[in-house]
Parts: C-alpha cells; sequence; structure tokens
C-alpha cells in the first residue's frame, strides 16, 4: 500500500507546488476555449440563441435562427449573452459558460470535500474529476449539461454537508438553503432534472435504510421557498407570454423526451456503459475501486457514501431507461464518482497501480499508432489532409500521454501518490485539449465558419439569407443574424407553426422569392441545387464542399 504523499512535502514548498500546478491547468483550461470553430448542431443552436438574446433585448423568449425555441430553460443562454457582452461575438465567448461551470465544479469537489474527507481527500478527488475525459470534453463543447452538472454538484455537495454530523443547526440551515438554490439554477439550466436527480437520491436513500429522519433536516418549507423564489419567474413570465410554452416544454420536452422515442435519440440499455467507462478515463479501471467504497460505511449517522453511491446509480439508470439518450446526459455522475474513488485511492497496492496505469498508456499508445492509417478513413466529405491533420493531433496527444504516465508510475513508485495522480490529470487534460484542437480540421466540415468567410464579398445588410432543405445551425451565428429557412422543419417546426412568416414551406415559393430579391445568398445540398438548376433559377455558386454549397443570385 502507497504510504507517502505529496502531503510529506514541507507546507510552504507543497503550497508552492500546488498553486503551479493549478496555475497551469487554469491556462490550458481556458485558452482552450476559443481554439475551435462552433460546429453543428449543438454549438451552433446555444451561441445563436444567446445571441438573438443580446442583440434583441429579449432575455424571457428564446429564439433559435429568429424561430420561438422553447426546448430548454433560459439561463445558460443568459450567460451566454453575457459572454459575448463582456468578450465579443468569438468562440471563446461562446465556450465560456461551460468552460468556467466545469472548473468551478472541480472547485466545488475540492471546497466542500476539504470540510467533509479532508484537505488529502479533498485535493485527489479534485484532481481526478479535472482529468476525468467527460469533465474535460464537455466543459469545451458547448452544450447544456456542464452547466447542470455544476448546480447539481453544487446541490449534492452542500446537502452532503450540511447532513454531516459536525455541522451545526444554523449552518445546516443555509447549507440546505444553498442545496435548494442550486437544484434552481439546474432547473434554470435544464428543466427537471434539477429537482428530480437531488430528490430521487434522497428518496432511495430514505428507502435504503428506513432512514427517516433526515427529512426533518431538509428545511421542506423554506427550502422550497428559496427553490420557486430563484426557479419560477422565468417560467411564470414566458407562459405568460408565450401560450404555447408551459405544455411544449414540460409535456413534449419531459414526459414524451422520457417515455416515447419521439426525439429519435435512442439507444440500447446498455448505451451508457461505454460512455462510463471512456468518458471517466484515464481512471477507468478503478472504477469498481469507487463503487465499492460506496458500500462502505462511515459509522454511525448519516452515510455520505452511500448518497454519492446512489446518486451514480440513479443517475446512470434513470437515462439508461430513457426514451432518449446522448452522451452527456450522465454527467453529474461523475464529480460523485470521483469523490468516491479519493476515498478509497489509497488502499490501491502499488502492483495494482502497475496494471492500472497499463491502460491509459496503451490507449495513448494506440492514438499514436493511427496516424499511419490516415489514408484508410478518407471519405469524399473528409479528404486526405483533414485526417492527417487531425490524428497528427492526436500522435502529440499519445506521446503526451506516455510521458505522463510514465512520470504518474515513477512518483507513485516512490510512493508519492498525490503527485502521480497530478502528473497523469495534467496528461489527461494536455492530451484532451491537442486532441479537441486537432478535432478541429474535421469539425470545420461541421461548421459555417470557411462558409461565411468565403461569401463575405457577397453579403450586404440588405441580402437576402436562405438555407433551402437543410440547415447548418452555426450558419445564423457566423452570419451574426437569422436565416430563411425553406422546406425545412426539424426542430424547428413549433416556431413555424406559431410565426409561418419566418419561413418558407415550398421549394416552388423559394423560386419565386429568389427571382423577386434584389440580393440573395442560400446554401443548399448538391441535390437540390441541381434541382433547381433545371428550373433556370439564377444562381452563381460561391462555395462548394462535399455535402453543401453556397450560391448567390447574380
Amino acid at each position: 500500500m502507497i504510504k507517502r504523499s505529496l502531503d510529506s512535502e514541507p507546507g510552504q514548498k507543497r503550497r508552492v507546488h500546488v498553486f503551479l500546478f493549478w496555475a497551469v491547468v487554469t491556462v490550458i483550461w481556458f485558452s482552450s476555449l476559443g481554439l475551435r470553430a462552433l460546429i453543428h448542431p449543438d454549438e451552433g443552436r446555444y451561441a445563436d440563441i444567446s445571441l438573438t438574446m443580446l442583440q434583441s433585448g429579449d432575455w424571457i423568449t428564446p429564439r433559435l435562427n429568429g424561430l420561438l425555441y422553447f426546448e430548454k430553460p433560459a439561463l445558460q443562454y443568459w450567460a451566454g449573452a453575457a459572454s459575448f457582452s463582456l468578450f465579443g461575438i468569438n468562440e471563446f465567448a461562446a465556450r465560456f459558460w461551460p468552460g468556467l461551470t466545469s472548473f468551478l465544479t472541480v472547485l466545488v469537489v475540492w471546497s466542500f470535500g476539504k470540510r467533509l474527507y479532508g484537505r488529502d481527500i479533498a485535493g485527489k478527488a479534485a484532481l481526478i474529476v479535472a482529468g476525468a475525459m467527460w469533465i474535460v470534453g464537455n466543459g469545451h463543447f458547448l452544450t447544456l449539461d456542464m452547466g447542470a452538472t455544476f448546480f447539481l454538484t453544487l446541490a449534492l455537495f452542500s446537502f452532503l454537508l450540511a447532513q454531516d454530523e459536525q455541522s451545526t443547526p444554523r449552518a445546516r440551515r443555509w447549507l440546505m438553503w444553498l442545496c435548494w438554490a442550486a437544484m434552481a439554477g439546474a432547473t434554470l439550466s435544464k428543466g427537471l432534472v434539477g429537482p428530480l436527480i437531488p430528490g430521487m437520491t434522497i428518496i432511495l436513500y430514505s428507502l435504503a435504510g428506513m432512514r427517516w429522519a433526515i427529512w426533518k433536516r431538509l428545511h421542506l418549507l423554506s427550502g422550497l421557498l428559496v427553490y420557486f423564489c430563484i426557479a419560477a419567474p422565468w417560467f411564470i413570465v414566458v407562459s405568460r407570454r408565450n401560450p404555447e410554452f408551459a405544455n411544449f416544454f414540460f409535456v413534449h420536452e419531459h414526459f414524451q423526451r422520457f417515455l416515447t422515442t419521439e426525439h429519435k435519440r435512442t439507444g440500447a440499455i446498455w448505451y451508457f456503459v461505454p460512455v462510463l467507462l471512456l468518458g471517466f478515463f484515464p481512471w477507468t479501471t478503478l472504477l469498481g475501486r469507487a463503487l465499492r467504497e460506496g458500500w462502505k460505511s462511515d459509522g454511525a449517522g448519516f452515510q455520505g457514501r452511500q448518497v454519492l453511491l446512489i446518486w451514480c446509480i440513479f443517475t446512470f439508470a434513470f437515462f439508461s431507461v430513457s426514451g432518449s439518450k446522448l452522451p452527456s446526459y450522465i454527467l453529474p455522475m461523475f464529480p460523485a464518482l470521483g469523490m468516491l474513488l479519493a476515498l478509497g485511492i489509497g488502499q490501491v497496492t502499488e502492483k495494482a497501480w502497475r496494471w492500472h496505469l497499463l491502460v491509459p498508456a496503451l490507449l495513448f499508445a494506440a492514438l499514436v499508432g493511427l496516424y499511419p492509417f490516415a489514408g484508410r478513413a478518407v471519405t469524399p466529405e473528409a479528404p486526405l489532409e483533414v485526417w492527417q491533420h487531425m490524428l497528427g493531433f492526436m500522435a502529440v496527444a499519445g506521446l503526451t500521454g506516455l510521458l505522463g504516465t510514465w512520470l504518474a508510475w515513477r512518483a507513485i513508485s516512490r510512493g508519492q501518490l498525490t503527485t502521480g495522480l497530478a502528473a497523469l490529470s495534467l496528461t489527461s487534460i494536455v492530451a484532451m485539449t491537442l486532441a479537441m484542437t486537432g478535432h478541429d480540421s474535421y469539425g470545420q466540415l461541421k461548421s459555417s465558419k470557411r462558409i461565411v468567410h468565403a461569401m463575405g464579398q457577397y453579403v450586404h445588410d440588405d441580402t437576402e439569407l436562405f438555407s433551402v432543405r437543410m440547415h447548418d445551425q452555426t450558419f445564423p451565428f457566423y452570419m451574426r443574424r437569422p436565416v430563411t429557412l425553406v422546406d425545412y422543419r426539424d426542430e424547428f417546426a413549433l416556431g413555424q407553426d406559431i410565426e409561418p412568416t419566418r419561413w418558407i414551406p415550398s421549394l416552388a415559393q423559394f423560386e419565386s422569392r429568389w427571382r423577386k430579391a434584389a440580393r440573395a445568398t442560400a446554401m443548399m445540398h448538391p441535390e437540390t441545387y441541381d434541382e433547381l438548376s433545371k428550373n433556370q433559377l439564377p444562381m452563381q455558386v460561391v462555395y462548394r464542399d462535399a455535402r453543401r454549397l453556397v450560391v448567390v443570385k447574380p
């Protein structure tokens, strides 16, 4: 068993090392947010909604590409709009909220974990969570899940600290109010999962050991008041302004999404197994240790480890049986897993560490070995230079990972567990950053950034913009204004039904509109272009790739 750690160093020296480590992590974490173009669909969608809020000054009713959009609450849109106002309209500002909330999630794990389990355990948990691939990845990709995960993590750990036997009645009251406020933040970020995951965790914990006394310490009445004072106002106002909102948001986007496959995001019951295994990298082979730790007793009284375990199991099971699945849905379980692993990681033997570090080493080596096979991945949509660029970055990420894994093993073999964890965590962050940066060459194929640059000289303030029988969600963002959809509905259907004049339902109507326009440009698939060419519609191609092209009216 490993007995020595970084904490055996003199206090001043250790504090300097800790500060330098987290300073490096902070620089890498935030400086990499703007290195890649936004990609379709999620990043373009949420950036466009936030930009529209900022431009319109309407902070109540979300609009996507100018059309009413009620699928998600408004908190992240507000954060995105504020970020654009502070940092300008760019990729860094678009991703700043998930980048910030992912970093704050690590901070919550450390600060609350320190009071719950001590500085050493909290430091290890922060290293584990910061280095987990799914935290790094989702913290640098624009979706709603990282913001929701931050608030859910804050709710979980404030609840754990409130129920700790050492907490005073006054501290318990304030911590539970913080828990209720965090649930409200999660609700405004992602919807009803905000109260659902914490609520079901408490219910299942109570049932597991018939622990009903805990309900007396939840401050239910005042807590519900805090929750509704924060969460309810926006829902009330947006519903009053838009009578269609409540039914669509609560019924269509929650109950139908969970109970049916209407949203066409289906998956097998084991869908999230590979997501969990890959997402917890480089700690994957220690998952069993983390889960076993949840079964251990904390002694008499409140069982915080069991709460962490139940949180993880419920989150995983709930989304596994849902009719709608996306890989980032189980993200809220990763901070809890990290804390569980930190509680037991000191019991991992040196021999077990050898086997554990072999797995990330093999995966990093595989990244290096992929580069010679770039030519085998070539498709009409993704030419050789795209794959060479992306796999080149992945090869560098792999080499970095091999070096970091070796440094981690060297530290752990000397009994310096915390140093080894720090090396492996930083390695994971750097490798993920390199891999995501390299992905931009492929991501550009799913982005309109280059397209908008190519068509810049053809677009003026009075130019009409169209997207015909397709829609790239990044197109309105990079154009800085909405485009008119033609013969395309998908997630815009509600907004199109409410405001039918904001789109063009048929190709024939589009042809008429195009011929009358003084200036016009349109994005479409090659097949649509061929069809319109047969009708001798006046068009000049100014951009073309394998799956889309842009035309202007001559």
